[in-house]
Order: structure tokens, then C-alpha cells, then sequence
């Protein structure tokens, strides 16, 4: 083959100096615009009056039921995803079936549909016009305007974040290990205590954070299903656009402070689980 009709790469390194400073300054121009700005804008607006009228406003009885309904929905949503992930990532991963494309799919459903059509299902299953649901709100345990149903809201939309952090992981793993374990005459608990779960630990653990962020934020199913009851299903996300439409500027924004630094606090419990990570794995190569 002649050097003419030969296929040349170039790497990214032999660009100018000129192309590289530019995609990096509008790298950096895109991150200050979409995510800097509105972060700073956030704290600027909530310490508008001071940070005492900021700390008086989250004292207010409706922030402080907004934060503990958050924090409670989390507590329970993020566990059961964690079970339904692992086990769905492990019926996927190590078992073959007719069907189980169309099985991952259905657990990429709720990143392409919206939250609020999420939250219109949920009312149209469970509502007090339904058949169950008014069977449920007759027997005392109503589903929506009540926290069964942003439980499970909150549940649909956060649903893929374990599962596919988990896959690609037990994918890559392969079942060697499982199988050399119950040749061994270890039962099915044992295997997935002693092989399985060692070896996805650290997927879990960023699959639960990416879950527990998108929890603690979701507005668009959970307005729709909790009806916005102060002191009883407003979170924080429902109760910081209350707060907004009734020009309550610094309240609001003091609100949308805590939920940013929660999240904050979220990416760098991920940022640092990542570096053990990475340290654990060179220190392993090492050996």
C-alpha cells in the first residue's frame, strides 16, 4: 500500500497551542455560564437580607418539615432502589433469557419519560378515583397526596442509577468466580456475600449517591402526586417554588442553598470514594 492512499491519524497533541487554549477556554466558559454562575447566584440570593434572616427562614416550621420529609423520603427510597438494583443487575448479568434486552430497557424507562407523566401514572393507579386506590384511601392508606406515593415517585425516577452503575461492572466481572465458589459447595447467600458484593461494592456505593442526589432533587413527579401540603408533602424542591411564586425571594433561595450544598456534599462523598478507588486498584496492581 502506497503512502498516498494510506490512512493518516493525527493525535490531539499536535494541534496548536492556539486550538487547544480556545477549546479550553470555552470548556471553561460553558461550566461558568451552566453550572458556576447559577450555584453562586443561589448563595448570593439567599444571604441577600444577611445570613441571620437566611437561618431565621430555615428555622420556619414549613423549611424544617421540608427538609426532614426530603431527608425521610431519601431514607427510604435509596435502600429499596439499592435492593432492586443489585438484584436486578444480578438477574441480568447472570442469567440467560429470552427477553432480557427488552428487560433493560424497561429499566432505562424512566430517563426518557418525563417525571411528570411518571407522577399522572401514579395518580391514575392510585388516586382516590381508581379502583385500589380508593379501596386503599377506604382501608386508611392513601397513596397519593401521602408519602406512599412520592415514595414511590421518587422510587420511578431514581430506579436506573443503581441498576446501571451495576451492570457494566458485573458484565466486565464475568461469573468465573461465582461458579468457582459453588463448586466449592458454597451456597447462593454465601457467593453473593463473600464473591459478589466485594467485588461491586464500589459501583454500589456510587450508584446509591447518583440515586440519593436525584432523590433529595425531584420536583416534577413528586409535585404532581403529593399535592403540595404544607407541613405534611411538601420537600424541599416543592416547597422552594412555593416559596418563590409568593415572592418570598430569601426563604426560598435559603432553601435552594441547603439542597445545593447537599448535593455538593453528595459529588464529593462520590469524588472521594473514586480516588480510594483508583488508589486501592494501584495499590493491587502494584502487588
Amino acid at each position: 500500500m502506497s503512502d498516498a492512499t494510506q490512512i493518516r491519524f493525527r493525535a490531539a497533541t499536535e494541534e496548536s497551542p492556539a486550538t487547544r487554549w480556545t477549546l479550553i477556554a470555552l470548556a471553561f466558559a460553558g461550566l461558568a455560564i451552566l453550572v458556576f454562575a447559577p450555584l453562586i447566584a443561589v448563595f448570593v440570593e439567599a444571604l441577600a437580607d444577611g445570613a441571620v434572616e437566611a437561618l431565621r427562614s430555615l428555622a420556619s416550621p414549613d423549611a424544617r418539615d421540608a427538609i426532614r420529609l426530603t431527608l425521610t423520603i431519601a431514607a427510604i427510597s435509596v435502600p429499596l432502589n439499592a435492593i432492586f438494583g443489585v438484584a436486578a443487575a444480578w438477574f441480568i448479568t447472570k442469567f440467560d433469557f429470552r427477553g432480557k434486552a427488552f428487560l433493560i430497557t424497561l429499566i432505562d424507562l424512566p430517563f426518557s419519560v418525563s417525571p411528570v407523566v411518571a407522577g399522572l401514572c401514579i395518580v391514575l393507579m392510585f388516586g382516590a378515583n381508581s379502583a385500589l386506590g380508593g379501596w386503599l384511601v377506604a382501608q386508611g392508606y392513601p397513596i397519593v397526596f401521602a408519602m406512599p406515593g412520592i415514595i414511590l415517585a421518587t422510587m420511578f425516577v431514581t430506579f436506573p442509577f443503581v441498576a446501571r452503575e451495576l451492570i457494566p461492572v458485573m458484565i466486565e466481572q464475568g461469573r468465573a468466580e461465582e461458579e468457582a465458589a459453588l463448586t466449592l459447595g458454597a451456597s447462593g447467600w454465601r457467593v453473593f456475600w463473600t464473591v459478589t458484593l466485594p467485588n461491586i461494592r464500589w459501583a454500589l456505593l456510587y450508584g446509591v449517591l447518583l440515586c440519593n442526589a436525584r432523590a433529595m432533587g425531584e420536583f416534577g413527579a413528586v409535585a404532581v402526586v403529593s399535592g403540595k401540603i404544607r407541613g405534611e408533602t411538601a420537600t424541599i424542591p416543592t416547597t422552594i417554588e412555593m416559596l418563590y411564586q409568593e415572592y418570598l425571594s430569601v426563604a426560598a433561595f435559603s432553601l435552594a442553598a441547603v439542597l445545593t450544598l447537599l448535593a455538593l456534599l453528595t459529588l464529593l462523598l462520590k469524588t472521594l470514594l473514586e480516588l480510594r478507588h483508583a488508589d486501592q486498584l494501584a495499590a493491587n496492581h502494584r502487588h
